[in-house]
């Protein structure tokens, strides 16, 4: 199969995000969290603590934004949503810079 089928009809990447990113807050409500840590896991193995995910550029792609590398280095990942094998939430670390950034919704 080389489409990614999900139960419930087409793929919508702006519905998909949306209710990451609603899960995400749902988590730390619930753990009293200011922010949670956010994991992602592709197919082949890597793993990516993330800042944020994104529906661009959408026909099937996501865009990952990882934490800066030790080196301060920015990088954006746009891969297949069925490149990922999980999604984990986590109570953030010690470090702030390690929490996910939810989009603003105060629009």
């Amino acid at each position: 199969m080389s489409e990614l089928w999900l139960p419930g009809g087409a793929l919508d990447l702006d519905d998909f995000v949306r209710r990451v990113h609603e899960q995400i807050a749902r988590f730390a409500e619930t753990h009293g969290l200011a922010q949670a840590m956010v994991e992602v896991e592709l197919r082949d193995g890597a793993r990516y603590v993330l800042d944020t995910i994104a529906p661009e550029p959408g026909h099937g792609f996501v865009t990952l934004r990882p934490h800066a590398t030790d080196n301060g280095e920015r990088q954006e990942l746009i891969v297949p949503l069925a490149s990922v094998a999980q999604i984990r939430i986590a109570p953030a670390e010690q470090e702030p810079q390690f929490g996910f950034a939810l989009p603003d919704t105060s629009d």
